[in-house]
């Protein structure tokens, strides 16, 4: 089977500016300030980022399923086969999410439905999207558990029934169940143990190769994103600090987190004493720095970091950085 040159696909998502804040009673927290990327059919985006970045937040804006209240998606747009997202109605939603876009939430054992069995979980996604019988819906079902590795016999059994990889991999069932063209896996193997995390990460990179859905993998783990992506935004405090190919990213980073992410890697060609951590905490997003987000933590940070955030500066094509160094051309 022949495949397309990556660059020659047919666009699949584009994010443009994309603000989301939560009002609270202490103020409003800035989750995601003006997020931008895009995604080509059969393509993976790692987004990559400290616990609070704004990740998950943003995955959850693409699905129209930021909690209102307190949430809010304040701007931008959100292009998911040329139609804006945030102008559909919430009926038009409910018919994407599940059809076009499905979403592998981080715990397993919180998204699936402890009452029903998993064969009627993953049949209900059927029914609901393609108006089939049920009885055809429960041979889909059956058919999806043996793709993810499950016997079919096993799928008039419970949630409690399966270990957390199965549970996991009903989870993955469910959301290709209707052969979706978009797939957001939000942290999937954060709650598995480390034989368990490959076996999910091999599944979920050989269905996505074999469908060419296009994937946003949103992770900490750069070791995963060196593994299945071919894209990587690199987010901090709301914004994306860095954004280009795996090359990119991983043989020539820019910005002075990026290069801290990695610095905090083990690497076995080179013997250290210890790592070095970046210094320091994330902002709080109720109170972000009027300046570079990630200034006070910068080894290289200067007077003009404080003044105002950074723009985007493609430092090569399709190589984006937020750094007044790299802008200044101090960004080797």
């Amino acid at each position: 089977m022949s495949v397309k040159n990556p660059d020659m696909r047919p666009e699949l998502l584009q994010v443009k500016d994309l603000v989301i804040q939560y009002e609270t009673s202490d103020g409003i927290v800035k989750a995601v300030n003006g997020v931008n990327f895009s995604l080509r059919e059969g393509e993976t985006l790692g987004l990559v980022g400290e616990t609070g970045a704004g990740k998950t937040t943003t995955a959850l804006g693409i699905m129209r399923l930021v909690p209102d209240p307190p949430g809010r998606i304040v701007s931008g747009q959100v292009f998911f086969e040329g139609k804006d997202l945030l102008k559909e109605n919430k009926v038009q939603m409910r018919a994407h999410r599940g059809k076009d876009i499905s979403m592998i939430f981080q715990d397993p054992m919180t998204s699936l439905n402890p009452v029903l069995t998993v064969g009627d979980q993953i049949a209900e996604v059927v029914r609901i999207h393609e108006k089939l019988s049920r009885a055809d819906a429960i041979k889909r079902a059956a058919e999806m558990l043996q793709i993810v590795g499950i016997p079919a016999e096993r799928m008039n059994e419970y949630p409690h029934q399966f270990s957390g990889g199965m549970k996991q991999r009903v989870v993955i069932a469910i959301a290709l169940a209707c052969s979706p063209k978009l797939i957001i896996a939000d942290e999937p193997t954060t709650a598995l143990d480390v034989t368990i995390q490959a076996q999910v990460l091999d599944l979920i990179h050989n269905i996505q190769q074999k469908y060419q859905t296009g994937m946003l993998m949103i992770t900490h783990d750069l070791g995963v994103v060196a593994e299945i992506c071919s894209k990587v935004a690199i987010m901090y405090a709301g914004y994306i600090v860095e954004y280009g190919s795996i090359e990119d990213i991983f043989e020539d980073p820019r910005h002075p987190y990026t290069k801290g992410l990695f610095g905090a890697l083990p690497n076995l060609k080179k013997k250290v004493h210890r790592l070095s951590p970046i210094d320091g905490m994330m902002p709080d997003p109720a109170n972000l720095p009027q300046g570079c987000p990630f200034e006070p933590r910068c080894p290289h940070r200067t007077e003009s970091c404080t003044q105002k955030v950074p723009e985007g500066i493609e430092v090569t094509p399709g190589h984006m950085v937020r750094c007044i160094c790299c802008a200044q051309g101090g960004g080797k």
